[in-house]
């Protein structure tokens, strides 16, 4: 946790913003995997981690914004639970970790609510235990909880975790040097003969061993054509591209987001450094267009221009590739989005809706393949910590289905790409923080990207 203050500050900042009301924010419940007392790790609820940083399940906080107080709302833990799980913090002394005025049982929170009438403001629910208490608590059917929750209290928590203070981008720091600890552990090792889970595990020992877990299921494989690969059991091979999607979450809950794609040779194959070269390129570019004020969907479209000039080059691609990227030819390689905020979610507040963090009243969604992935389009501002993560991907359905069409054949030398049908696919990402004038790389360990680095690294490795 951070010091007390952090957290009252950031309530009074809410209630300000709200104006007037309750405000209802739930942590999460424990989970069972096969019976009530044998549960998945819990996470707690990344909104409550920000306004209050109390990890215990079952908690709520309930803002009275009128009389600018905040309550704690849980339940004290009985003999019961002493004796399964050892003394544990009461109520009145978690509010005193987090400046928080007073404490209620959840039936006395559940009586307020009740009178509350329109005067109250909760998020969407996303788990299903959220949804059953909040159902309980409001006597809201579930199926319309979404559409009775607050849009100004989803617009007001946006605006303030959007932009990450100090202390925050520490914390990001702190992940991201775990985060290069597990990327370089990987790099270095005999990768062929070796299956995909045994890298994975040795990192999450890694990680563990740091005080940290991993943000999200990590993407390893030599499939890298399959955007998020969580499917273990594959054998690493000679010739092969190995793409390392893995970040740490440190103990506070704030991640990290890494991409590296390297051989699992020595070097890169000729036709593997083409390609590589692009990507570094493009993301080299959109990480340089990156400042406050210029929307992120004209820094995707920076990127996209940038690959398919590449691919152009390469003879995959022809035609003008201005009006190319303006219908979106190039989305066959290039299908998903340029990055996405970062913060306590390593995609940021998206349980919030994607519209409503990537997105504004002044740039809606497209609904052109690929562009339509985009989760951040809207303009950066200083204090916004976003991904960039540009890739090429040679995905066979979705080029044998462009081709049989035909789609987009007055910019795509289809006969070319069948060349590349077993290539795999690649991917470099990295974290930026958009500071007063620009951007800055995040992380202080270095974590080779280069072709000559990366071979210098694998050349130089014990194998």
């Amino acid at each position: 946790m951070f010091e007390p203050a952090v957290y009252q500050k950031r309530r009074a900042e809410l209630m300000e913003r709200v104006g007037s009301g309750l405000i209802l924010l739930y942590g999460n419940g424990e989970l069972p995997i096969n019976f009530k007392a044998n549960t998945y790790p819990f996470r707690q609820d990344s909104t409550l981690l920000y306004y209050a940083g109390l990890k215990r399940p079952n908690l709520a906080l309930l803002l009275d914004v009128d009389a600018g107080k905040t309550y704690l709302c849980g339940q004290e833990h009985s003999l019961e639970d002493v004796i399964w799980m050892g003394p544990q913090a009461g109520l009145e002394e978690l509010a005193r970790c987090s400046a928080i005025d007073g404490v209620l049982s959840l039936s006395a929170m559940a009586n307020r609510l009740a009178k509350a009438g329109n005067r109250l403001h909760f998020l969407p629910p996303y788990r299903c235990e959220q949804e059953a208490r909040l159902s309980d608590w409001l006597g809201i059917p579930v199926e319309n909880l979404k559409a009775n929750s607050s849009q100004s209290l989803i617009l007001a928590v946006v605006a303030q975790r959007s932009r990450k203070d100090a202390r925050e981008v520490a914390e990001i720091e702190k992940a991201l040097k775990v985060t290069a600890s597990l990327h370089l552990s990987i790099m270095t090792q005999q990768l062929a003969g070796r299956k995909d889970y045994e890298l994975v595990e040795e990192a999450r020992f890694r990680a563990a061993l740091k005080g940290c877990s991993f943000a999200y299921a990590p993407i390893l494989t030599a499939e890298g054509q399959i955007l998020h690969k969580h499917r273990r059991g594959e054998l690493l091979r000679e010739g092969r591209l190995l793409l390392n999607d893995m970040g740490a979450e440190t103990e506070t809950g704030y991640a990290a987001d890494i991409t590296r794609t390297f051989p699992v040779s020595k070097t890169f194959t000729t036709q593997q450094r083409e390609l590589y070269e692009i990507v570094l390129q493009a993301q080299e570019k959109a990480i340089a267009a990156c400042k406050p004020g210029r929307p992120f969907r004209d820094v995707h479209l920076l990127a996209a221009t940038a690959l398919t000039e590449g691919l152009k080059a390469l003879g995959l691609m022809k035609g003008d590739v201005e009006e190319a990227v303006s219908v979106g030819a190039h989305a066959l390689f290039f299908p998903h989005g340029l990055g996405h905020m970062m913060g306590l979610d390593v995609h940021d507040m998206e349980n919030l809706g994607e519209d409503k963090v990537g997105y504004d009243e002044n740039f809606r969604r497209s609904e052109q393949f690929g562009l339509a992935y985009l989760r951040l389009a809207r303009p950066l501002q200083k204090g916004f910590v976003v991904t960039v993560e540009p890739g090429l991907y040679f995905i066979p359905s979705l080029m044998e289905k462009w081709a049989a069409e035909k789609k987009h054949e007055n910019f795509i030398c289809y006969e070319a790409v069948n060349q590349y049908l077993d290539f795999g696919g690649i991917r470099i990402e990295d974290n930026i923080l958009i500071t007063d004038s620009g951007c800055k790389v995040l992380g202080d360990v270095h974590i080779p990207k280069s072709v000559a680095d990366i071979e210098a690294l694998r050349g130089e490795s014990l194998f």
